[in-house]
Parts: C-alpha cells; structure tokens; sequence
C-alpha cells in the first residue's frame, strides 16, 4: 500500500526576522493511503467544479482567508456559506492523519541562536519520524511513503534534498535507516501550478494548527474541526511537535 505525505508551511522559516503576531514557523503533514486520496483528490475536485465551473482553481488559505484573486467570489454570502460548508465536510470525513511540527522562533532562537540548523529541515525530521511511527502500527504488507513538497526555489530544494539524503543513510534520532529503507521512503518535488489537491490540503490545515500553537485559548473553529485528525494513541498526541 502507497501512502503520501504532502507537507506545506505556515509561517516564515527564517530566524533573522520574527513577527511578533506569528512567532512560529510551522510545517504541516497530511498522511493519506493512496486509496483515500482518491477520493479526497475527487471531493476537492467535485468542490471547485460546482463554485468555479472547473478543477483549475488552487486552494490557497491566505487568499481564501482574504478573499482575493478567484476567491473574490467568497464575497458572495451564499457562495460563502456553501464553500466552507463543503470545505468542511471535506475536511472532517475523508481519512487522512494530521502530523505537524511547530518552531517556536522565540525560544529557539534563545537556545540555539540565529545561526543554528536550518529550522524546515529540523521539522520535516520530526514529521517523518512520526509518520514511520503510525505507519508502524498499521498492519499491511510492502508499505511505501512517498513525500510530496511544493517547490520553494532551486537552492531551497537542493539543500532540503540533501538533507533527505542523509535522512537516508544516517536516520533519524528515533528511527534508523534501515526502518527507512523498509518503507522505500522518497521525495519528490511539485510545481504550485501542477495543481496537486494533496498539498492545498495540507496548506488549508497548517494555518489553523499554527494559530492553535500561538493561542490555545483564542476561537479557532477551523482547528477544531481538523483536530480529530491529529495524529494520537490514547490520550496522548504525537501529531503536534512544538519545539522547543
């Protein structure tokens, strides 16, 4: 059984800057069986055909948020309603496990200083370790994990691949190569514009769980929805590392 985990970022990575209204940088994975992301691909599909007439339009939250470019039509109250009506329904009964990876930039800057380990790629460690932790606990044969990132730029993805590579050949500080290598672990790259509902997934899910990271307490309806997703065994939650 395939399974893909498209990963998308909420939040500046960089250490030399912090916004105080957005102190963490925050990278979000969405963990789904290829069977599953069929359908969730064709819902999302089923979605924008019915509001824009067509699968083109890619979901982007900050643009949704603020209701601009192809989402000026969210002006429209009724548009609106059924939008996030179905964008909720979306969210909430498809099968999908949530594992995401917050930097508190404050607190890691304090600790480690500006200069320290590049903090997207301390995250996407993190993911992947818990990813390999659930998908151990699945009882099927010949598992794989593809995961999907969207292209930053050139130099960014070459030395995000690279760290990759040594995820390989060295693992991580809980799992070993060889559990890596098990799953056929790869990565692979994709363009915004090659339209992949997988990563606009993960980009409609990271905001709300950054702002749940910032303010526990501050109304947040969206992460509500979305939190049963977490990944979890018990009463303890393994799909939200905030670090440090």
């Amino acid at each position: 059984m395939k399974h893909y985990l498209f990963i998308d970022e909420s939040g500046d990575h960089g250490l030399t800057m912090v916004n105080p209204d957005f102190p963490v940088f925050l990278l979000c994975g969405v963990l789904i069986a290829n069977d599953n992301y069929e359908k969730t691909r064709t819902d999302i599909n089923a979605l924008k055909t019915s509001i824009w007439g067509n699968k083109l339009v890619i979901l982007h939250s900050r643009d949704i948020r603020k209701c601009e470019k192809e989402f000026s039509k969210l002006f429209d109250i009724e548009i609106k309603k059924d939008f996030y009506n179905r964008i909720n329904t979306i969210m909430s009964e498809n099968n999908y496990i949530i594992i995401a990876s917050a930097i508190r930039k404050d607190d890691y800057i304090k600790r480690f200083g500006r200069l320290s380990n590049d903090v997207y790629e301390l995250a996407l460690s993190f993911i992947i370790e818990r990813a390999i932790f659930f998908l151990d606990d699945i009882k099927e044969e010949n598992k794989e994990l593809e995961i999907v990132i969207e292209r930053r730029g050139t130099i960014e993805d070459k030395k995000l691949g690279e760290h990759f590579q040594r995820l390989l050949s060295r693992g991580t500080g809980y799992v070993n190569a060889a559990r890596l290598t098990d799953y056929k672990l790869s990565i692979v790259f994709k363009d915004k514009r090659e339209n992949i509902n997988g990563l606009q997934l993960a980009d409609l899910i990271a905001y709300p769980v950054a702002r749940y990271v910032i303010d526990p307490e501050r109304a947040n309806p969206a992460f509500e929805i979305i939190e049963p997703k977490i990944y979890a065994k018990g009463s303890k939650r393994y799909g939200l590392k905030v670090f440090p």
